[in-house]
């Protein structure tokens, strides 16, 4: 059966009957139909252990991180545990576009698959026009006299859709750009904040625009923070679904970790943390991405701190980044295989500079053949690493038995963050580019060094810095794949989110606003007898 049809002919539970495996009752709910629901109830006293689900540098197949986590949870759920897994919402972007949904697969998915990976409760929608709102305003004000004199706006429209159309817009009087919701800043900070309140402080420091004395001009100078947090009150509050196996899943917030920083809203994870033993999230794209912003950015924000973290491989990925093109990925290459190593490795070595405890996870498809599992198998341990294999994809959770019991064996160690915020803005880069991407030189144009000055300026310099790069690779060339050496990168741009309260750093030709493939998904996708088909 496909994914679809699998999610389809599950057993799902009311999700009032969910909600009491973690102690909650209806009245804690504000229910959408009997299979999704809201969490009314402030849950803000995080107990449990959080186990995080990364993976090494993406390919074009695909690595599942989301069926590896919903596997988890499911394995540790079957043991006795009381378990939740904690997601990101998937963007329509993709849904339509090449990537597809994000609801796991075969038998290690959310449910249900096809409302999630569309308008699920409309926290997306409310989102983006919390965003356009700002917009309206801001352009309402110019028009209306400017008395906050206005000579510069820095804040920028979004749509959750691929349209490299609006990567430039004329407005007139302006040039104008959009985003992919998932790369605004709204849902960067709506994902960031601790509370209700935390969020319209947050809102209300969005930097809109620069006066003609270099001076930052916000939200709160638009007195609009209250009708936007009247457009995502509801919106904020985490949305609770189910596996196919009926563990509850927490699913709440999309940011995009090429992009932004590639994390599920930390109140979702903190209700989690609150209701259950054992949490499992997930953090976009590689390690280099999603987990280097996982923990600096949103564990820093949100007091977090993960008992371990599970490193995603696959066979197909390791051969790809050994130089093995598409066409021939399916037949075994041992000695591509083994070059592939050095992405695992570096990955590796990067999140043991968090000091976190690893486990290395063999993500396995019916392509892999022994041998070549055996070959990784004793690299791992002859590098001395945790090592499991999952077939969550084909067995639910008795397929990923093996990972629940590596991971229950990893012990604390001294977490920590890779720099301070009390750093340089320019020392935050190097140390990122540098340490964990491998680079050995970062070019800084003065045209960035001078907006820097300006961050300076306005004391705002003390914060994070997510980069946004190509997925790819190490480097911000998408074609270096495997571990590049002796590279430079280029800083194209840099951002300062004030309501986020992190500093986005554009290395080489990334965009905010995605394209869609030649081949996009929504030609296939259809509605037959009332159903839809091929939604992936």
């Amino acid at each position: 059966m496909t994914d679809i049809e699998i999610s389809r002919n599950s057993k799902k539970e009311f999700i009032g009957d969910v909600a009491k495996k973690i102690a909650l009752t209806e009245k804690d709910l504000l229910l959408y139909g009997e299979e999704k629901a809201k969490i009314k109830k402030i849950c803000d006293k995080p107990k449990g252990k959080l186990i995080l689900v990364t993976a090494i540098s993406p390919t074009p197949f695909g690595e599942g991180k989301t069926t590896v986590s919903i596997g988890l949870a499911d394995a540790l759920s079957k043991m006795g545990k009381k378990t939740i897994v904690a997601l990101r919402e998937p963007s329509m972007g993709p849904v339509f576009g090449m990537k597809g949904g994000a609801t796991g697969g075969g038998y290690s998915q959310v449910v249900p698959m096809e409302e999630i990976n569309l308008h699920f409760t409309g926290d997306f929608h409310a989102i983006t026009s919390a965003n356009n709102l700002i917009c309206a305003a801001i352009d309402n004000h110019i028009y209306f006299g400017n008395s906050l004199d206005i000579q510069e706006v820095t804040f920028h429209r979004c749509l959750d859709v691929n349209d490299r159309a609006l990567r430039e817009v004329d407005l007139g009087t302006r040039k104008e750009s959009f985003a992919i919701t998932s790369a605004s800043e709204i849902m960067a900070l709506f994902c960031l904040a601790t509370s209700l309140e935390d969020l319209r402080r947050r809102l209300g420091n969005i930097i809109v625009g620069i006066n003609s004395k270099k001076e930052y001009v916000t939200v709160h100078d638009l007195n609009l923070e209250g009708s936007l947090v009247a457009l995502l009150k509801d919106a904020f509050m985490p949305n609770l679904v189910q596996t196919l196996e009926n563990t509850p899943a927490i699913i709440h917030g999309g940011p995009f970790a090429n992009i932004a920083h590639g994390c599920n809203s930390i109140i979702g994870t903190r209700t989690a943390l609150t209701l259950a033993d054992y949490v499992v999230t997930e953090a976009g794209f590689g390690a280099d991405l999603g987990a280097e912003k996982f923990l600096d950015i949103k564990c820093r924000i949100g007091n977090l701190e993960p008992s371990a973290v599970v490193l995603v491989s696959t066979i197909k990925a390791l051969k790809y980044h050994g130089g093995v093109p598409k066409a021939e990925i399916f037949e075994e290459n041992m000695s591509a295989l083994e070059a592939g190593f050095a992405n695992l490795d570096k990955h590796y070595e990067n999140l043991q500079k968090f000091g976190v405890p690893v486990v290395v996870c063999l993500n396995q498809y019916h392509t892999d053949t022994e041998e070549e599992i055996e070959k990784l198998r004793a690299h791992c341990k002859e590098k001395g690493y945790h090592f499991a294999i999952s077939n969550a994809y084909l067995k639910g959770s008795d397929g990923a038995m093996d990972l629940a019991n590596e991971v229950l064996k990893c012990k604390k160690q001294d977490f920590h963050y890779l720099y301070s915020t009390e750093d340089s803005i320019k020392d935050k880069i190097n140390t990122i580019c540098k340490e964990i991407y491998g680079a050995k030189k970062v070019i800084i144009s003065k045209e960035i060094l001078d907006k820097i000055k300006v961050f300076e300026k306005n004391k705002k310099a003390n914060l994070p810095v997510c980069i946004a790069k190509t997925q790819y690779s190490f480097s911000d060339d998408a074609k270096k794949v495997g571990v590049p050496k002796d590279f430079e990168v280029t800083v194209k741009d840099i951002r300062l989110y004030g309501g986020a309260e992190f500093i986005t750093v554009l290395l080489g030709d990334i965009m905010i606003m995605p394209g869609l493939s030649r081949k996009p998904n929504y030609e296939i996708i259809d509605v037959e007898d009332g159903n839809i088909m091929n939604l992936s």
